[in-house]
């Protein structure tokens, strides 16, 4: 009986490790996934992110603020049409733009506040939930 007690305590032992780590990885997920945009030789801040079914990909761009944006949002699907929001107003950025399905749409900007700010997709069909409400968001976090 007490090999069979020790097993079932290693057993025990290892589930909690793992729900832990699981937990850890959730609580740090944003972080783990940051994409730092890259400056060009001509000090532009440039990035492709794909428009997939409910996801954009990466889904957490980090660019410096001051210095100009150039983001290339490219549909990879081909029958479902996409938008692109980032509207809020402590970013002084109010951008709105259609991105048809299979083709790319480049939004340019220069970002002048930091922080944290959405992007997301807001189409919906009737009676369905929108694109954002099943995780069709990204993070633009502008840093100094």
């Amino acid at each position: 009986m007490d090999e069979r007690n020790r097993r079932w305590g290693i057993v025990i032992f290892m589930g909690g490790a793992l729900a832990w780590w699981a937990l850890a990885v959730s609580l740090y997920a944003a972080d783990l996934f940051e994409f730092p945009v890259p400056v060009g030789t001509d000090g532009v801040q440039r990035a492709t992110v794909e428009a997939d079914s409910y996801s954009f990909t990466p889904s957490h761009l980090v660019v410096k603020g001051g210095k100009p944006v150039e983001l290339i949002f490219k549909s990879v699907t081909w029958l479902v049409p996409h938008n692109l929001i980032l509207d809020d107003p402590r970013s002084g950025l109010r951008i709105h733009e259609e991105i048809p399905a299979g083709e790319s749409v480049t939004i340019k900007f220069t970002p002048a506040v930091t922080g944290s700010f959405a992007i997301y997709c807001d189409k919906k069909l009737l009676f369905f939930k929108s694109h954002r409400e099943k995780g069709m968001e990204a993070v633009l976090e502008v840093r100094p």
